[in-house]
């Protein structure tokens, strides 16, 4: 299972979770019949499509259904199936089945589900936070507050999924409560800095068309990455629009969208075509070339804050939430999942509207 690295995790004992290896696919042909169990219903039959990596569909395996008595060991699978059919991130599945091992290491691979209460998940997180008591060795690193909560999360979304299928009475995790660290803000570009940085920006079309991309679509690094000339329509110049396509490796359809942009980047994009000669992806070059290119106009306009590809996406957001767009809007123009828009909510607000 791949998963996506965008995401920086610095804290250590979460880069060994990542470690983790993932469960086994099985092996099928291109006119293979398999029995999909409804996790806990009736089964039915779907067809292995003729190109698994064009029309994925999740793990495909054979499981019993759940019930009070079954053993965390065997909610792995259907939890696995549970959170690709949800349209999860493999970063977000792999997380939290790396979760959900050390949860079972902690209780027992064999401990009944319906047995587990919310002490035992304070316990658990008590003991990942501060280490077991009498403890004689050095003590572990305490883990970062970001960590922390995506385990209290991970808790959540399991015992929920749990509770709504009916194989637990009660969800032991109700009660937890989910603090997220609030991140230090970034430093915003005032207006005219703004200005100054697509002046300078303006003298390579590369550049230009990049701060003017981002500024205006709020596209991540790895969107910005994978952008194909294809996906940039300029068919009615006074509207140009972007679309956000994904590999169907990476599980991410459900963040597809199409974006609008002034008119102005009609002749912005044409320019940078005309002069670079692109033909397949729009930015044909390495991330890191992408931070040197935003470097470059940065020095020549004479900012001295820290201005990075995230501060561009970052201002776009805070000048949609001043112009009035709905939070939900923009959470789908920033094509962030439930989990990711929690945290990035309240960034934004507090950007947008200090106190």
């Amino acid at each position: 299972m791949k998963h996506i690295t965008e995401q920086s995790i610095e804290e250590e004992g979460m880069q060994k979770d990542m470690q983790q290896e993932p469960q086994p696919e099985p092996t099928l042909t291109d006119e293979s019949t398999v029995l999909q169990p409804s996790l806990f219903g009736t089964p039915a039959i779907i067809r292995e499509p003729p190109n698994a990596l064009e029309t994925p569909f999740p793990p495909l395996v054979r499981t019993h259904p759940l019930t009070a008595q079954s053993s965390l060991a065997a909610c792995v699978i259907p939890y696995q199936q549970e959170l690709l059919l949800r349209g999860k991130s493999n970063y977000t599945v792999t997380c939290f089945l790396s979760d959900l091992k050390m949860f079972s290491d902690y209780m027992d691979h064999d401990t009944p589900v319906g047995r587990i209460t919310k002490e035992h998940l304070a316990d658990w997180l008590m003991n990942l936070k501060f280490g077991t008591k009498g403890q004689t060795s050095t003590p572990k690193k305490m883990p970062a507050p970001k960590t922390m909560s995506r385990r209290v999360t991970f808790l959540k979304n399991f015992f929920s999924w749990l509770a709504h299928e009916g194989v637990i009475c009660e969800d032991p995790s109700a009660s937890l409560v989910l603090e997220r660290p609030l991140p230090p803000l970034p430093q915003l570009l005032f207006a005219d800095e703004v200005q100054r940085l697509l002046d300078a920006a303006s003298a390579d079309a590369r550049c230009h068309c990049l701060i003017y991309l981002i500024l205006h679509t709020g596209l991540k690094k790895e969107e910005v990455m994978g952008l194909q000339v294809q996906h940039v329509d300029l068919s009615e110049p006074q509207a140009p629009t972007v679309t956000i396509h994904f590999a169907a490796s990476t599980g991410k359809q459900h963040r597809e969208r199409k974006l609008a942009l002034p008119a102005q980047f009609t002749d912005i994009f044409k320019e940078y075509q005309r002069k670079y000669r692109i033909t397949h992806e729009v930015f044909p070059c390495t991330d890191r070339n992408l931070n040197y290119i935003l470097a470059r106009a940065v020095k020549a306009a004479n900012i001295k804050k820290r201005v990075t590809l995230q501060l561009l996406r970052d201002i776009f957001a805070v000048e949609q939430l001043r112009s009035g767009l709905p939070p939900e809007s923009l959470r789908e123009k920033l094509g962030l999942s439930d989990e990711a828009w929690l945290e990035s909510r309240e960034k934004y607000r507090r950007l947008a509207f200090p106190k």
